[in-house]
């Protein structure tokens, strides 16, 4: 049986996504974006940014053209999604028209900016399921931008909803609500870690993902000239609070937060050990290295084999055989 199957039986897995989520705006920036996953391969998403990617009165044009990207033959890994404007946006509701109508069957997800609470992110799926469903495709993934007061009072319920996969974190929108409490100083490293109001905000958002099998998204590093910086900040974010993937504002910050997100060769190979040796009892208790290892702790290795497929990390053939026939992540066992 596949491990998936075993450790997680009659249960839904818990999402896997790639460990880097690009943002881009401008159609240069989007059609660079879309080479460079040709490129790389689907080791990073990328989101096609409607919010603030459209200049004032254009935004109709803009969703067009991100609809045509996304439908168009060089979206060859079906990793692309969109964000959209606020559901108080008067462009909301276009943006989902233009789209999902056209787009929804390619679509890896949308992303939702600026909700006040969970019921900003039920009527937005309320809006995209019904334009999604006429398109042919049902319960598209929806991620979740956590950047104001309500929705990080609301995490846990949003977090809980089944069509949200993924919940990402809004440093500068959440510092700026504070209205000058909270020092600029924490929109950037080392104060987006040590600040306790913006440290609770990060380690919510993790939680209510983890408690609910979704992926927790840390926020972007401003500072697109510095790769070290953008990798220690990757770093933090997982070893630290828990964060399995990250976003990414510049082509060049997108290989520093694999490398930093993904796991090493030697921790891949671990995984690899245990969980064929395990396979070969059954799936029964084993020995390795010295320590008693069950489904508990496989199902921890399977999350780091997850990782490193998602990545691009070199298996075993017997463990890489486990991912055979996908070149992507699955959201589902």
């Amino acid at each position: 049986m596949h491990p998936s199957q075993v450790l997680f039986p009659g249960a839904q897995q818990p999402a896997s996504l790639p460990v880097c989520d690009h943002y881009a705006g401008s159609e240069k920036l989007m059609r660079k974006s879309i080479a460079l996953q040709q490129e790389l391969g689907p080791v990073f998403d990328i989101t096609l940014d409607c919010e603030d990617g459209a200049a004032a009165g254009n935004e109709a044009e803009h969703a067009q053209l991100v609809a045509s990207l996304v439908n168009g033959p060089d979206n060859r890994h079906r990793r692309i999604g969109v964000r959209v404007h606020d559901v108080g946006s008067p462009h909301f509701e276009q943006d989902v028209s233009i789209i999902c109508s056209s787009a929804a069957r390619e679509l890896a997800f949308v992303m939702l900016p600026k909700p006040e609470g969970v019921n900003d992110v039920v009527r937005a799926l309320e809006s995209i399921n019904r334009v999604c469903l006429a398109a042919g495709r049902h319960a598209l993934p929806l991620h979740v931008l956590i950047e104001t007061h309500g929705a990080l009072a609301d995490v846990w319920k949003i977090a809980a909803l089944p069509q949200v996969e993924s919940l990402s974190f809004g440093v500068m929108d959440f510092v700026s609500a504070h209205y000058g409490a909270i020092p600029s100083a924490a929109m950037r490293s080392p104060g987006q870690f040590d600040h306790p109001l913006v440290r609770r905000a990060k380690l919510e958002i993790s939680a209510a993902c983890h408690a609910h099998g979704k992926v927790p998204s840390h926020n972007v590093t401003t500072d697109i000239k510095n790769p070290a910086a953008v990798a220690d900040d990757a770093r933090r974010a997982a070893q630290e609070f828990g964060y399995t993937r990250m976003w990414s504002i510049h082509p060049d910050q997108i290989r520093p937060i694999v490398q930093s997100m993904s796991p090493s060769t030697e921790e891949a190979d671990q995984a690899a050990q245990i969980l064929l040796k395990a396979q070969a009892v059954q799936w029964g208790p084993i020995q390795h290295q010295g320590n008693l290892h069950d489904r508990a702790s496989y199902r921890y290795f399977w999350s780091i084999l997850q990782r490193a497929h998602a990545t691009g990390v070199a298996l075993p053939p017997e463990a890489a055989s486990w991912f055979a026939g996908s070149d992507s992540p699955s959201t589902s066992p």
